[in-house]
């Protein structure tokens, strides 16, 4: 099976300024280079769908990729640890050169006759994926007393007082604001 990722790009290259539109679905990572992420990261898992919509617009000594890329992923609540799953829908503009300029990271090598869109779409994903993914925005966590999950049940649980501020508790103000 042809890898969906490298688009040939020789006729695009050739008579810049041209474009292509590339649309297809491919495995995230059917080459597992990625080992998995820990249990309480957000992560992709390697047989996961990813589809790729790109417009590729050549110039003189390059393309420029423009598009969208979705794929799904899957997580831990950072609140009250259920398992929470979306897709994520990255939006990229980014560029493939030929000769890379000094300075200029922020670009991905184009080959002779093709281009290599994976190493784009790996860090579209990556980077947008969720660093503390919530199971709802109003997610009311775990007691971190006797660990009842708030958003299902109430507990009567009362947090102990810390000795420390003991002192402030007697404090008292008779005067009333504004007096």
């Amino acid at each position: 099976m042809a890898n969906p990722y490298l688009v040939p790009v020789a006729h695009l290259v050739r008579r810049a300024p041209a474009h292509l539109d590339v649309a297809f679905e491919a495995p995230f990572d059917a080459a597992h280079e990625f080992a998995p992420r820990g249990p309480a990261e957000s992560d992709v898992e390697a047989e996961a769908g990813v589809r790729v919509s790109l417009r590729l617009e050549s110039f003189s000594g390059g393309l420029r990729a423009r598009g969208r890329i979705e794929a799904p992923w899957h997580g831990i609540c950072r609140r009250c640890s259920v398992p929470v799953s979306g897709v994520l829908s990255v939006g990229v503009d980014e560029r493939f050169l030929a000769e890379r300029v000094a300075g200029d990271e922020e670009t991905y090598p184009l080959g002779e006759d093709e281009v290599d869109l994976a190493p784009l779409v790996h860090d579209a994903i990556l980077l947008e994926l969720p660093l503390a993914p919530l199971c709802r925005d109003d997610c009311q966590g775990l007691c971190p007393l006797c660990g009842i999950d708030r958003n299902e049940a109430s507990c009567d649980c009362v947090a102990p007082l810390d000795p420390r501020w003991a002192m402030l508790d007697a404090l008292r103000f008779d005067e009333s604001p504004g007096e």
